[in-house]
């Protein structure tokens, strides 16, 4: 193997200096108008580009996390933070999963994704728990004369007690 100079090495040009090096290369101002104009357009493309990969990312990874939240929660019958721990813990393998790379670095990332979604997902669990709970104490004092087994979770139990303040 040859030991190379790192003078005689190629160093990798930035965008910016890649368009400065052509705007001292013409001396016509449209031209150089126009090599601006190209450089702002392409990198105006490349940040929208990676906002809209990363939103629609975030937006997965939430849809996932919560749906399986939902699922968990109705499948067990049960609200608590074992709901939010398993749904991070799986979101975050499958996620590890998707990641680019070999597929020994997927399951490795997988496996993480795994490990680590659970103990990270479980305080944070924890918190939504007890905001709920805190932000149900004022709706409870509020809705006194319902009998305990008449409160239900979900999208009938709002359209209920929706309709029964509208009757009153």
């Amino acid at each position: 193997m040859e030991a190379t100079d790192d003078a005689e090495s190629p160093a990798p040009i930035s965008k910016d200096a890649e368009v400065t090096l052509k705007l001292g290369s013409t001396e016509d101002k449209r031209e150089q108008y126009r090599l601006m104009r190209d450089a702002m357009e392409k990198r105006f493309i490349r940040v929208t580009r990676g906002s809209i990969v990363g939103g629609v990312r975030l937006g997965m990874f939430t849809a996932a996390f919560y749906g399986l939240q939902n699922l968990l929660a109705e499948q067990r019958g049960v609200h608590d933070v074992f709901n939010v721990v398993g749904a991070g813990s799986a979101t975050a393998s499958a996620f590890g999963l998707i990641l680019p790379g070999s597929l020994r670095w997927r399951a490795r990332n997988m496996m993480l994704g795994s490990v680590l979604g659970a103990p990270f997902c479980f305080p944070l669990g924890w918190l939504h728990l007890k905001l709920i709970e805190k932000a149900n104490e004022g709706n409870q004092a509020a809705n006194e004369n319902l009998d305990k087994r008449d409160i239900k979770s979900g999208v009938s139990a709002a359209i209920e007690r929706l309709e029964s303040s509208l009757h009153k």
